[in-house]
């Protein structure tokens, strides 16, 4: 017999799905297991979402909604003021990253009843018990919530192990559904959460602690490849903040899919050196199990915004050492930059771009994601930010309305911007030069290796007047701005963080 019905809802978000929000499977196998019936629904594959949350939420307990910073933020809104329009005695409830780093400013919201804050899939299973029963929220972990108009605070919730949990609601995605929608069969799936190191820029280090909590590879290989047959799935994005921390076990796991028989791709984010510390054999072993992609923060290549960012761990070695296995693994790889960090030179990121051409000079397989640094909520640095003028926005309009990915930043502006945006479409030019050259027909590939000479010389010594190649390349070329870190491929301008 059921406990009651709980209603839990994936926000619209830009770009084609990666597959069923993992997020919330991991509420649902937890709920389900303590008798609660769920219902998911997805914006991405329900084109009448509102009018079925409606309609779902006439006998529920709660609805959950997942949120992550940024546009995103949009689509939660409009369907909690819908849900609190149609029925309005429905608790709704946030949570995920964004409601974990900003629960006061979210749960002041006239539509926010609760929210949750960490992990969720036991403070869900508890709250929906308290509806049920008609208990008050007081002693609930991990939640703040509304008495009285006032604003409700509970204890911390400590991090449980991943794998005490209930194994996520695999059973509860339509597969067909997804793939009609991105053309693919495809999963989100996680090995762990958490990453051992405290850059300063990062929000996991605020929610996991620096604590690298996975499942064990006998785990990892025996789901996966039960799912990937189970589902006729063809390739696993994974979601990991940073996959290989423990090498051994990420060894284990290649050579267990490899020994299983089971075929599928798969691809996972990395800091370079793990990457590093895996002998050629062993990152041919990636390979050979079905790794097609790999994407690594390398941020910068200028120690000194490396040791500003918190990042020693981080070396330009082994950035080259890194491209060098994994290009003669003929695996993919995306290296994400971050541009306009707090106290960064126009000096430090012509290091960066000089570096990361010469990277891709040497190793075909090389792709890159410059991106402006964005002040996420909750991360480390954000008393300096305030001293250097960034206004931290308020509510969660504020957070929804901030353009992720454009200039924010006082201290970038003017023709101190516009030099770093000729410089950056310099550096994607040749990149994308680099990339099309082995395509091209001969008068092409001439053309192209006059632009990459001139555009290296102009890079070498910051020489960008009279861009005749940024003119030349508008008629012919789309640079690709952003890319995926999960998938390597390209992002719209305003593409939420996945995670």
């Amino acid at each position: 017999m059921t406990r009651g019905k709980v209603v839990l809802f994936y926000p619209p978000y830009d770009g084609p799905p990666l597959g069923a929000p993992l997020s919330l499977l991991a509420l649902a196998g937890t709920l389900r297991a303590a008798s609660f019936e769920v219902v998911l629904i997805d914006a991405a594959i329900e084109p009448n979402y509102l009018l079925r949350l409606e309609e779902e939420c006439q006998f529920a307990l709660c609805m959950g909604i997942s949120v992550l910073t940024g546009p995103m933020i949009r689509g939660a809104i409009e369907a909690a003021q819908h849900v609190k329009k149609h029925t309005p005695d429905v608790c709704v409830v946030f949570g995920g990253w964004h409601p974990t780093l900003c629960p006061e400013s979210t749960l002041r919201e006239e539509f926010v009843d609760v929210v949750v804050r960490g992990q969720g899939e036991i403070t869900i299973v508890e709250l929906a018990g308290a509806l049920a029963d008609n208990r008050a929220l007081d002693f609930i972990p991990g939640v703040s919530w509304k008495k009285d108009r006032r604003l409700i605070e509970n204890l911390e919730r400590r991090v449980q192990p991943i794998d005490t949990f209930p194994l996520p609601a695999y059973e509860l995605i339509d597969f067909d559904a997804y793939e009609k929608a991105s053309g693919k069969r495809e999963l989100a799936y996680a090995t762990s959460v958490g990453c051992p190191y405290a850059c300063n820029y990062c929000t996991d280090m605020v929610v996991y602690k620096r604590r690298f909590n996975a499942y064990s590879a006998e785990h990892v290989v025996g789901e996966l490849t039960g799912l990937v047959k189970q589902y006729g799935i063809t390739h696993v994005a994974l979601l990991d903040s940073n996959f290989p921390v423990d090498l051994r076990r990420a060894i284990a796991i290649a050579q267990g899919i490899c020994d299983s028989g089971v075929k599928f791709t798969w691809t996972f984010q990395a800091s370079t050196d793990f990457i590093c510390r895996m002998s050629q054999e062993e990152v041919q072993l990636l390979a050979d199990s079905g790794v097609t992609h790999m994407g690594f923060g390398t941020e910068s290549t200028s120690k000194a915004v490396l040791k500003l960012m918190n990042k020693r761990h981080q070396r330009v070695d082994e950035m080259y050492e890194t491209a060098r296995k994994t290009s003669l693994a003929g695996i993919r790889v995306t290296f994400n930059l971050i541009l306009g960090y707090p106290g960064e030179t126009d000096e430090d990121r012509l290091i960066t771009f000089r570096t990361m051409s010469d990277i891709g000079r040497r190793f075909g397989n090389m792709r890159f994601s410059p991106n402006i640094f964005t002040p996420y909520p909750g991360i480390p640095i954000w008393p300096q930010l305030r001293e250097l003028g960034v206004v931290e926005p308020k509510t969660l309009q504020q957070w929804m309305d901030m353009p992720l990915g454009a200039n924010l930043l006082p201290w970038l502006q003017g023709p101190e911007f516009s030099h770093f945006e000729r410089t950056l479409s310099y550096f994607l030019l040749l990149n994308q030069l680099r990339k099309h050259s082995d395509e091209a027909n001969f008068a092409k590939r001439a053309l192209d290796l006059i632009l990459e000479t001139t555009i290296r010389w102009r890079l070498q010594f910051s020489l960008f007047s009279i861009p005749w190649e940024l003119w030349l390349s508008k008629l012919t070329e789309h640079l690709v701005r952003r890319r995926s870190l999960v998938t390597g491929q390209e992002l719209p301008v305003e593409a939420s963080k996945v995670c």
